[in-house]
């Protein structure tokens, strides 16, 4: 009886390890990491990778294990993290994760322009491009990526052909199967020498794997949500540094709110800043359920309760700026703005509203999970309604400028329910591409922002000159500076250029005049 696909999968993978133990490690060789060692002898999807890069062929899959176990314990792959890496290369954004193309692959960014080639940092930016990809293959084990090469406004002296190689290296022997495509955006004429280069080393079938895209073209694989501006796209992200950038989004500190002994405490902190606080948990709907439910002789002291929450709702800071997008519209569009300590405003809303016909399951995710507390983090939305998230920070923690949330929603097409249970089953199951996300950014406010709307016959008072006005200002100054610099070397590289074909040209006709009369 012919063995089923399964079971020849299963056989070869025992028969790699029982090679690979025998015939390459077996001399107790120090050429390895023990830990990708034991790891190739558990993980079956490991094992996988490689076989499949190799078309099942066990003698030159155990090649390119060993290769690529040299170069892993070389590299110090499974110790590599953010201190192994210079800070000023973090911070530039040469190299990052970000959003997703249309078919769900996550994209690895390579932004070119601000590579310049040189030897004493080649090391460097190698081992970023091996942190970055070794970093996800531990969260998404198996799971493909999609490089963008993203060319604009680079020129030679950003072209590094041993740069290339190495990430090409990387995808052919150390990462195996998780490449789903490169794109190349907006490549100058100079360098399509280089890149037939680029080609040789690819092969035939990584070759087709090789998209070459202009901004009318780049949206064949990758939709504008996830494209910037300079692509044509709409996507708001700017890479800042720290933190990592949003593929470090995790699931807050309370999921669904607080447990029971923060809920708890919580409760006492609210009743003992309950002169201080403006902004609270419960909902217009809780409040008209509360005045449902009371009993006559309850009356008085329930409307002296409710008129205190009446109190409160009046003061309420409503967002007006509104992100719309296809499943949800999002209220703040693009910042959160927590009051200081001192104004008293420690707490800050998020309003999300249905605009689809069916229930929305939504998450919201953040970069730092120890410092707020989400109501809810995880819920639906019915169709037309509208769902108030509180975020608060927890236990006194600072809001900081670089902290960001993520809003992930989702339709519930056919949905068995919207509790706990089915939306956790409803988050394994759905596909990445029919997921939708929006990021917000945090900051801090002494007075308040022109963006909020306070709920009071009196209009806020909005500073002048805000620390958010100077930042952005600096922000433009620094953006303007970097385009200046890009300008200035382009002009260079065509002064030298023009130097050089004008030599080529004087030469020539030297050449041919001292032929002419010899």
């Amino acid at each position: 009886m012919a063995e089923n696909p399964a079971q020849n999968k299963a056989k070869l993978i025992s028969e790699t390890r029982r090679r690979f133990e025998a015939e390459f490690v077996s001399d107790k060789s120090e050429k390895y990491d023990p830990r990708d060692v034991e790891r190739l002898q558990q993980d079956d999807t490991w094992v996988e990778s490689y076989l499949h890069w190799r078309h099942n062929v066990v003698d030159d899959t155990l090649k390119m294990i060993d290769e690529s176990f040299q170069w892993r314990k070389e590299f110090s792959v499974n110790d590599l993290n953010e201190s192994s890496i210079p800070r000023w290369l973090l911070e530039v954004g040469a190299i990052y994760l970000h959003g997703y193309d249309k078919e769900g692959n996550k994209l690895f960014w390579i932004r070119v322009k601000y590579h310049i080639k040189d030897q004493k940092t080649i090391m460097d930016k190698k081992k970023l491009t091996a942190f970055w990809l070794e970093r996800y293959a531990k969260r998404e084990n198996g799971k493909p990526v999609t490089v963008i090469f993203d060319l604009s406004e680079s020129g030679l002296n950003s072209m590094d052909l041993d740069f290339v190689r190495f990430i090409i290296n990387c995808f052919k022997v150390y990462y195996p199967k998780y490449l789903s495509k490169i794109v190349i955006f907006d490549m100058p004429w100079i360098m399509n020498a280089a890149f037939k280069i680029v080609k040789t080393w690819l092969g035939p079938e990584a070759v087709n794997l090789l998209k070459f895209t202009s901004k009318s073209e780049v949206q064949e694989y990758v939709s504008v949500e996830y494209l910037p501006p300079h692509m044509g796209g709409t996507d708001p992200f700017k890479y800042s540094y720290p933190p990592l950038v949003d593929d470090d989004f995790q699931t807050p500190l309370c999921e669904n709110g607080p447990v029971a002994s923060e809920d708890e405490s919580s409760s006492r902190e609210d009743v003992e800043s309950d002169g201080k606080e403006t902004l609270e948990t419960v909902s217009n709907e809780e409040h008209m359920a509360l005045l449902k439910k009371v009993n006559p002789t309850e009356s008085s002291s329930k409307a002296e309760e409710n008129e205190k929450v009446d109190s409160k709702m009046k003061a309420f800071k409503k967002p007006l700026s509104v992100f719309k997008g296809p499943l949800l519209h999002i209220s703040p569009a693009e910042e959160l703005y927590f009051g200081s300590t001192e104004s008293g405003e420690k707490k800050t809303l998020i309003v999300l509203t249905n605009v689809t016909k069916n229930v929305v399951a939504f998450k919201v995710r953040t970069t730092a999970p120890e410092k707020y507390r989400v109501k809810p983090s995880n819920s639906s939305c019915d169709p037309g309604a509208s769902v108030d998230i509180v975020v608060s920070p927890h236990g006194g923690l600072t809001v900081s400028a670089q902290d960001r949330f993520l809003i992930m929603a989702a339709e519930m097409e056919q949905s068995p329910g919207t509790g706990p249970a089915e939306l956790t089953q409803f988050w394994k199951e759905v596909p990445r591409n029919k997921v939708v996300e929006h990021r917000l950014t945090c900051h801090t406010v002494e007075t308040s922002k022109p963006n909020t709307l306070t709920l009071k016959d009196s209009a806020p008072n909005v500073s002048d000159k805000t620390s958010e006005d100077i930042y952005l200002q600096l922000n433009h100054l620094l953006e303007s500076n970097r385009k200046l610099e890009d300008q200035l070397q382009r002009c260079i590289w065509f002064q030298q250029l023009l130097l050089a074909l004008t030599t080529l040209l004087l030469a020539s006709v030297v050449t041919f005049f001292y032929s002419l009369y010899n």
